[in-house]
């Protein structure tokens, strides 16, 4: 468990570092989330995302990504608000121990 120093005032992770699957179930506790597989497909998708392009994902990008790479019953906004309700890109970005979006509110 990492202490609160280690995030941001949003939440985010301070260091890329630091993520484990453990951090993001510690995140995930804090969001009021419990990740199920459907969570960590897309967790792990997200950060795929990151290592290919050095960024986290705006929604748009994130939905053709998933579309992509998961098939298009999962590349819609509509089951990624399902997992990750409010903002999946900010969201999921968090919990997969990312940077937050730029164009994120």
């Amino acid at each position: 468990m990492l202490p609160d120093t280690a995030f941001d005032r949003e939440g985010f992770l301070r260091s890329l570092e630091d993520w484990t699957p453990e951090v993001a179930e510690q995140i995930a506790a804090r969001e009021q989330l419990v990740l199920t597989d459907a969570h960590w497909e897309v967790i792990r998708l997200l950060r795929d995302y990151y290592r290919e392009f050095d960024s986290s994902p705006a929604m748009r990008p994130l939905v053709k990504y998933c579309a992509l790479k998961l098939g298009a019953d999962k590349g819609r906004s509509i089951y990624l608000l399902s997992l990750f309700p409010g903002s999946p890109a900010k969201l999921g970005s968090k919990l997969a121990g990312l940077p937050k979006p730029d164009n994120c509110l």
